[in-house]
């Protein structure tokens, strides 16, 4: 049986769309460890294919040479391939440092001699799971839709925490970590808190980050009794299992909607600077509203951290209704 070791993405989103690949490779009898950084690890312990998951001790960033060097001579001799999926250098140099025989990825950095199977960098944007799964040897059109399971023990247990009952309440994830040109307005995400909370009283869980909670609570205080914020107050895996456990969830193009997706629960993602062609909720219970064609935005998608133009459009003019009457149209069907 071939041992392969995975090097992960470092952003939440890319790890969810990774899960394709490794259900690939564990198909044709891989057995998979994955080497992640600590935020993202959560996300492969969602994937039941994967047998291990070893957390790296790395800073944002940083090169960490020495460090790098230190966990390589963990494993070797455990591995028979790795597959590097960030671009970069220092994603590559603890399968080279461990002398791992195969060591498959993109160029990305001029990785030359660092990977000994290198794959040309694919031109624009392309669909995040296609781009990992061709590591793999899979087609570039092959499409698959990411998967995370958890026991309903662990869905039960962070439903506890956060006092509410699986199934019976709302979730919202307004922040997104790459910038405010992707995050649909504070005020539209109250608006809809309230009509819902109005309609079937069921409360509202705000996730996030410890850098989402000041957004959070400004949702919070203008839509009283609705919500309860607890960004910043979950680990990831409990917000995961919140997640899979909510009656739906609201969301920008992040990757709290990546997870909403692999776990196929009724979904409405807003789109604003991001194009839904490179990053879709995989999910056949998605509803995506992005206004590229109806509003005629020649900007749209900029792909930038901030408006150019300082108004936002692409986002402002999504109205708090219509997300509400997309989110009850995929919970109807």
């Amino acid at each position: 049986m071939t041992r392969s070791l995975v090097i992960a993405p470092q952003w939440i989103g890319d790890a969810v769309m990774s899960a394709p690949l490794l259900a690939s490779l564990a198909a044709r009898g891989e057995t998979l460890a994955v080497a992640a950084l600590p935020w993202v690890a959560p996300v492969y312990r969602a994937m039941p294919q994967v047998r291990e998951v070893i957390e790296l001790p790395f800073a944002h960033g940083r090169l960490d040479w020495s460090e790098r060097r230190r966990i390589a001579a963990t494993l070797r001799g455990r591995f028979d391939i790795a597959y590097v999926l960030p671009n970069s250098i220092k994603a590559a140099l603890i399968p080279w440092f461990a002398g791992i025989p195969q060591r498959v990825g993109y160029r990305g950095e001029g990785r030359w001699g660092l990977l000994n199977r290198q794959r040309p960098n694919p031109g624009g944007r392309p669909p995040m799971v296609a781009f990992y799964r061709a590591l793999a040897g899979e087609p570039a059109a092959a499409e698959a839709r990411p998967k995370l399971s958890f026991e309903r023990a662990v869905l039960r247990a962070a439903a506890n925490a956060a006092g509410v009952e699986p199934g019976a309440y709302w979730a919202f994830a307004p922040g997104a970590e790459y910038g405010p040109a992707k995050c649909w307005p504070a005020a539209h995400y109250a608006a809809l808190a309230r009509s819902l909370h109005a309609r079937d009283a069921l409360p509202v869980l705000l996730l996030g980050s410890g850098k989402e909670a000041a957004l959070c609570q400004q949702i919070a205080d203008a839509a009283p009794g609705a919500c309860r914020v607890l960004a910043g107050q979950t680990s990831l895996m409990d917000a995961m299992a919140l997640i899979a456990g909510a009656r739906g969830l609201v969301s920008n193009d992040s990757g709290l909607m990546h997870v909403a997706a692999a776990f196929g629960i009724p979904q409405v993602a807003v789109f604003g600077s991001t194009s839904p062609e490179h990053t879709p909720p995989l999910n056949p219970r998605a509803k995506v509203l992005w206004l590229k064609d109806e509003l005629g935005l020649d900007c749209m998608p900029c792909f930038e951290r901030t408006c150019r133009y300082g108004h936002t459009r692409c986002l402002t003019e999504v109205a708090p209704q219509r997300v509400e009457a997309a989110l009850y149209s995929v919970l109807a069907a």
